[in-house]
């Protein structure tokens, strides 16, 4: 796979959030546990509700505008065109830095690049791996602040959960991003639709294949799982921290180059 994106466009990734609708409720999102298999910690700071205040923001790249997403997409995007030739990996953001470290750098290797969904906590932990999501072209969105069970909440805690994540987005880059992703489900109840068209994100960012990486399945497990799902306009479901996830990651890309597909951005799949 040999294609790239200019890195300063991508940076606006962080930036803008355009149009979009509505969808149903389902579980889905098992990104609350580490490589280990252990549930990830809540770091000390976020805890106590300083972690924000007390870290330095970054400063963002240049807010530049991203392609403008074709008109009549549903309010929730589980799958690209099925003529596109791309598929979309995208990744929940919770993991420790040097696995998220291997794994961003395994994609750029093999020209691939990602939709990163971050968890605002995860954020506050690691503040430096925003912009180094960016700098590797890829996309970052917004994946809650806690990754607690978003559509069982009452709207006004539901609505923090997004507008937190989103702030500490605005603050390390810039933007809050384009794409939103519930946490804990699949697809978002009416009520978590319109909470997260209300704090700028017209679309919610599903998937149509799930590679169940959180369960550590192991390596193999994972690379059977998504080649066996995928198609010509997929988006992927993945999680940082997970050590059968950067291991399997190889062996994903190379299966889709054998089938004539590109990873790309999100932006990407639906605008090309």
């Amino acid at each position: 796979m040999t294609f790239l994106h200019r890195r300063t466009v991508l940076r606006a990734a962080a930036g803008s959030a355009l149009a979009g609708a509505v969808g149903t409720a389902a579980s889905g999102c098992g990104g609350d546990r580490t490589a280990t298999g252990s549930r990830a910690r809540t770091p000390a700071a976020a805890r106590t509700g300083t972690a924000a205040a007390a870290r330095p923001s970054m400063p963002p790249g240049p807010p530049l505008l991203l392609p403008r997403l074709p008109a009549g997409l549903p309010a929730q995007i589980e799958h690209g065109p099925r003529g596109n030739r791309a598929v979309a990996l995208t990744f929940h953001g919770q993991g420790d830095r040097k696995s998220t470290t291997a794994l961003l750098t395994e994609a750029e290797r093999a020209g691939a690049r990602l939709t990163v969904l971050a968890v605002g906590q995860w954020l506050d932990a690691e503040p430096q791996l925003a912009r180094r999501v960016l700098d590797g072209g890829h996309e970052l969105g917004n994946h809650t602040m806690r990754h607690l069970n978003i559509c069982s909440m009452p709207a006004k805690a539901a609505y923090a959960e997004i507008t937190e994540c989103a702030d500490r987005l605005r603050r390390l880059t810039g933007g809050i991003g384009r794409w939103f992703r519930p946490s804990r489900a699949q697809r978002a109840t009416d009520e978590v639709v319109r909470l997260a068209r209300k704090a700028g994100y017209p679309h919610i960012l599903s998937y149509d294949v799930d590679s169940l990486d959180h369960t550590d399945p192991g390596a193999e497990a994972v690379r059977r799982t998504v080649l066996s799902a995928v198609r010509p306009g997929s988006v992927v479901s993945l999680h940082f921290g997970h050590a059968g996830t950067v291991a399997a990651l190889p062996a994903i890309l190379d299966g889709l180059h054998r089938r004539g597909l590109r990873a790309v951005t999100t932006t990407e799949l639906l605008t090309r």
